[in-house]
């Protein structure tokens, strides 16, 4: 059954990222760590789909309150999808909606693409980059065995980031299969950068906790204690995230 066979895919999936990618998910939580005891920015960015990775991070229960999301409405899939595949493609507007944002040298990017091949995201690092902050990239980084970089500069996205965590994720992400039928179906990509940003979260709290420093987390607000809890952090950010 498809369903057994899902399941035991993104196991495999997850125990190859945990045992190849941990040295660069350790790297990335060390980075996040720093920023916060700065007192930065954790900016994090994708297109189309890749917009659940911003909203995974940003004002979840147990999340780091530090999180920007980069939710550009040209990047969604709502209100109309294809616009979103038209404007990930293109290059030069990334920096003009990157400078109505607080940003400092003190932050950090996360970038997720799967491909890592259109203009948006390469520009994204690079603008990042250009203003002095690491980039943080998940991505699929054998995509350029199969396609070449829509971005100008002929860099994917793993080509201009500071630390990259591969997504193990097989070719166009889907890894089912029946025979006869020409397309694979079922992306795993949402389920393994989901998991990874968790845990390199969950590493970011307990680096901050062992320095003697209180991790800023956001309390579930339908907890009774949630609304006095969040309280500070609503005061003290509310003027640096656009989106509080």
């Amino acid at each position: 059954m498809k369903i057994h066979e899902y399941f035991t895919t993104v196991k495999q999936q997850l125990d190859q990222t945990l045992s190849q990618e941990s040295t660069a998910m350790e790297q990335a939580a060390q980075v996040l760590a720093q920023v916060i005891e700065g007192d930065g920015l954790i900016h994090v960015f994708g297109s189309g789909h890749c917009q659940m990775f911003a909203m995974e991070m940003f004002y979840r229960s147990g999340g780091l309150v530090n999180v920007n999301p980069l939710l550009l409405p040209h990047l969604s899939i709502t209100p109309v999808a294809k616009l979103s595949t038209v404007f990930e493609r293109m290059e030069g507007f990334v920096k003009t909606y990157l400078d109505m944002e607080m940003i400092s040298e003190k932050d950090v990017m996360i970038i997720v693409s799967v491909s890592g091949r259109n203009g948006s995201v390469v520009d994204m690092a690079m603008v990042a980059k250009a203003a002095n902050m690491k980039v943080i990239a998940l991505t699929d980084t054998d995509f350029d065995l199969h396609a070449s970089s829509r971005h100008s500069s002929g860099k994917f996205l793993k080509d201009v980031a500071d630390i990259v965590i591969d997504l193990k994720v097989e070719y166009g992400d889907a890894c089912m299969s029946l025979e006869g039928l020409e397309n694979k179906f079922a992306a795993t990509s949402t389920v393994l950068g989901m998991t990874v940003l968790q845990a390199v979260t969950a590493r970011t709290v307990e680096i901050l906790w062992e320095k003697g420093i209180l991790p800023p987390i956001w309390t579930s607000s339908n907890k009774p204690e949630g609304d006095r809890l969040n309280e500070a952090y609503f005061y003290r950010f509310k003027n640096r995230i656009s989106s509080l």
